[in-house]
């Protein structure tokens, strides 16, 4: 999925500290937000709670940095009456604070007025009474009770009904499994989740070619696809470095091609570091025996020979290949899917992870960053590079060296979803 790259020199970090500041994106190119989320309701039999699958799911967020709010109940002692005539005292888990307390269901209340005022990126209120108690009492200050926030909450198949009344068209039923919750939360958040693990630390070097970028970090060296020229934004990669990775990195959050690729790399340049372990090779192999349709999709030499009934997807096809909108009717069904890691760089992948929500994926190719957070949105193999030789990078990727030669300065490895082989 490569498009050619305009010619450049390579440019190294080495500029003057004095360079203009970063270049502002235009208004109407904002940088990306969290992407809009359908109210969600998890549907449960009656006598099956799921307090504690929400809890998971939203701890499992707040630790990889992610702003969540909102409590579960952790007593069933209302049932699914909570919010109409319960009394007693409920005991909750906070999400946000990490700590027990007992109150009755106006608690949901102040929970959700918290959320607001903090700007929560999710906030859980496990029962969906208490869900709709708080957000009546607040919608006088809300455009609707679903704005604003993903909003998560939990309620019987039986009263499935009450949801639809209240929500409307506007929320998503969710079956009670944390697969179909990370659906739910959607690959969109992917961007955010890999940005908020990266550690601030030093970057001691940008190097850009005329093709790949990388950044150089106390730990590792990271790589990305260059959709177009750095010129405009070498200048300044200087100053850029000394912002720090974690500042880099959340360059994934621009629209600007060369910006997201200077974020991507950071982002790598963090996650695949120079003792990185996983099984040998880019794991292009791994789907040979997989039933059904195999979809490539971007430049894999000799991959056609492993899947020899596969159909190949690219920006710029030859003959025998599919452009870019045959997705849509290629990824639905397929058995699995081989894409080239520029997909993160040009956005396409969160895309392409919910066409085939159901196949099998491998994200591979230079740029893939190697971490489990990736899995969760269904993900199952992670082929990338580890860099050994910086220096000789540096200079292969300054002189326009394409992947196919960076195995002479690192290694190719993979990993896989659950540890399998």
């Amino acid at each position: 999925m490569m498009a050619k790259s305009r010619q450049a020199s390579g440019v190294l970090s080495g500029q003057s500290p004095d360079a203009a500041p970063l270049r502002q994106t235009p208004a109407v190119l904002a940088p990306v937000k969290a992407p809009w989320l359908r109210p969600g309701v998890v549907v449960h039999e009656p006598t099956v709670p799921v307090d504690g699958l929400l809890a998971e799911f939203a701890l499992t967020l707040r630790d990889r940095g992610f702003h969540v709010a909102g409590a579960v109940q952790r007593n069933n002692a209302c049932g699914e009456a909570m919010g109409q005539g319960c009394a007693q005292q409920i005991d909750f888990f906070d999400l946000g604070e990490r700590i027990n307390f007992s109150a009755d269901r106006s608690s949901s209340i102040k929970l959700l007025r918290k959320a607001m005022r903090e700007d929560a990126e999710l906030v859980v209120i496990s029962r969906f009474a208490a869900f709709e108690a708080a957000a009546q009492n607040v919608n006088a200050t809300m455009s609707g009770p679903s704005q604003g926030m993903p909003i998560l909450t939990s309620i019987a198949g039986r009263c499935v009904q009450k949801w639809q009344d209240a929500i409307k068209p506007d929320g998503a039923m969710i079956s009670p499994s944390l697969r179909a919750l990370w659906q739910w939360w959607g690959p969109e958040n992917l961007y955010r989740d890999l940005e908020l693990g990266v550690a601030d630390t030093e970057v001691k070097r940008i190097v850009a070619g005329s093709r790949w970028i990388m950044v150089e970090s106390e730990h590792g060296a990271g790589l990305a696809y260059l959709p177009r020229s750095p010129r405009d934004l070498a200048p300044q990669f200087a100053r850029l470095a000394q912002q720090g990775l974690r500042s880099l990195a959340q360059l994934t959050a621009s629209w600007d091609p060369v910006e997201m690729a200077l974020g991507l790399a950071a982002i790598n340049a963090h996650y695949n570091r120079f003792d990185s372990q996983g099984a040998s090779g880019n794991g292009t192999q791994s789907f040979r025996h997989c039933a059904g349709q195999v979809v490539v999709i971007g430049a894999f030499p000799g991959l056609q020979g492993m899947y020899p009934e596969s159909s190949v997807i690219e920006a710029d096809p030859r003959p025998g290949e599919y452009p870019l909108v045959a997705m849509d009717a290629l990824l639905p069904g397929c058995g699995a899917v081989v894409v080239n890691s520029s997909a993160l760089v040009n956005r396409s992948l969160p895309r392409i992870l919910r066409l085939a929500r159901d196949a099998r994926i491998a994200l591979i190719g230079p740029a893939t960053p190697l971490t489990p957070r990736l899995f969760d949105y269904g993900l199952d193999v992670l082929g990338g590079f580890v860099v050994r030789d910086v220096d000789g990078l540096a200079l292969a990727i300054h002189a326009g060296a394409a992947p196919k030669e960076f195995v002479r300065f690192g290694s190719y490895i993979h990993l896989r979803s659950g540890g399998e082989e």
